[in-house]
């Protein structure tokens, strides 16, 4: 096991890492930028450095300074948790060479697999059902009318190196095809420095389903079971559930072998996430996208399956092997989570930044908080909006609703807004209850209660 792990990250999921290594007896060095001095894992942590300015690209995206921190601190491993260079395959290939363990796969993993074009033919060549589309990049605008013409529209451009919606744009017709493929490509270049598109049938009735998944460098690989992200805008998550309210136990098993199938493909192994769109109408799931780090939503799935993600994530990066096997992986009940996004979403979820005057987190059965907010933070505007998560868990879908509807009910903070009044809002909807819902229902949701309002 490691004796030092720097965690090159922020915020809750820096929180996150630092208390998965104190249970493994892991001494955690957290890093920070000016804007960041008194957040709480500069705090919580053993050791803390100053990496740069309040921008990222001058500090948790600088890589110099995060590897001069890592020599300094002389730590074994770097987690980068996710966003920022979680993703990077030229961030873990300088740890490698600095012999640092980057706790991920490898940087050919995650360079095969951040280039969307290629997952889908690795995928494809594993068997795995991709969405109709492209074979690799589109070479110009014209390329991309011909190929809409031939699928039919709707169609989905989306950025080869893409993430987090940027570059991805929907058309409908020629005409907001060309416009879409210009405003994508100019938008992935100034996200990812990469203009490159392809393009994927859309598909109007869809579920977000992915599935958890981790491996070994002993070739295992285990699933824990499915999530249901189909609660989003703008391809931004804001509700995940586990397991999926709408599959059968087949389509479920189905489902996760496909995972696991796909994640052997690579030579997978670490924690990963493999996506796909379910087409309730034609009951097909086809592969989106692998996801080659812990995620935002790994809470449900830890929550479902008794495992504990982050501290099997750091064990199998230090050489040991998975510390269970599929047939002892056992779904009991049901986890929700909502995020609080820092936002105020009866103003086209204008952010919200600023002082923390006071906050109180719900708690009570069942409920669990991923937060580095207290009372007296000051939320920077530099960062992503995002200051907590909140987790129910119940015996069943219907408990945890009760319960993550109780949660929502109870927290309270004063300064910024945030996006609790819409979890409010919509776990009262019937249709939510039900279980539902697809990728368009939140957009929908919205109009009818709060745009309008």
């Amino acid at each position: 096991m490691f004796e030092k792990v720097l965690i090159a990250n922020r915020g809750e999921i820096a929180l996150r890492i630092i208390r998965a290594c104190k249970e493994l007896g892991v001494r955690s060095i957290a890093v920070y930028s000016d804007a960041d001095v008194d957040s709480l894992h500069v705090q919580m942590a053993d050791e803390a450095v100053c990496i740069g300015s309040a921008a990222a690209t001058d500090s948790y995206l600088k890589i110099t300074n995060i590897i001069s921190a890592a020599e300094v601190a002389d730590v074994d491993a770097i987690h980068p948790g996710y966003g920022f260079l979680s993703e990077n395959a030229h961030f873990a290939e300088i740890c490698t060479n600095c012999n640092i363990t980057f706790i991920g796969p490898s940087a050919d993993c995650i360079r095969n697999m951040g280039d969307k074009a290629i997952a889908r033919e690795t995928m494809k060549a594993a068997g795995v059902p991709i969405t109709p589309g492209s074979d690799g990049i589109l070479k110009d605008s014209d390329e991309a009318l011909h190929l809409a013409k031939k699928m039919g529209y709707p169609v989905l451009l989306k950025a080869v190196a893409g993430g987090g919606g940027k570059g991805m744009r929907v058309a409908r017709n020629d005409v907001s095809l060309v416009q879409g493929f210009m405003v994508a490509a100019a938008e992935s270049e100034n996200a990812f420095g990469n203009p490159d598109l392809f393009m994927e049938k859309f598909i109007e009735s869809a579920r977000h389903v992915e599935v958890q998944i981790i491996g070994d460098k002993h070739g295992n690989v285990c699933h824990l079971g499915e999530r249901d992200c189909s609660i989003q805008r703008r391809h931004q998550k804001l509700v995940e559930e586990a397991p999926c309210p709408s599959l059968s136990e087949e389509e479920r098993q189905a489902l996760g072998d496909t995972a696991v199938k796909a994640a052997k493909a690579v030579d997978y192994d670490s924690v990963g996430t493999l996506e796909f769109l379910y087409d309730e109408v034609a009951k097909q799931f086809y592969f989106m996208e692998m996801n080659t780090r812990i995620q935002v939503e790994h809470t449900v799935s830890e929550e479902v399956s008794g495992v504990d993600l982050v501290k099997e994530q750091i064990r199998v990066a230090a050489g040991e092997k998975l510390s269970f096997t599929q047939k002892e992986v056992v779904i009991r009940g049901h986890a929700i989570e909502f995020r609080v996004n820092a936002e105020d979403p009866y103003n086209n979820f204008t952010p919200s930044p600023g002082l923390v005057e006071a906050v109180h987190f719900p708690g009570g059965p069942g409920i669990r908080i991923d937060s580095h907010v207290y009372s007296g933070y000051t939320i920077s505007p530099y960062y992503d909006s995002m200051i907590g998560k909140i987790i129910a868990t119940g015996k069943d879908r219907a408990e945890a609703i009760v319960r993550l509807r109780r949660a929502l009910d109870e927290f309270t903070i004063n300064g910024p807004h945030t996006s609790v009044p819409l979890g409010e809002a919509l776990l009262v909807d019937r249709r939510f209850i039900k279980g539902k819902y697809n990728t368009a229902f939140l957009e929908k949701f919205m109009h009818e209660n709060f745009l309008n309002a």
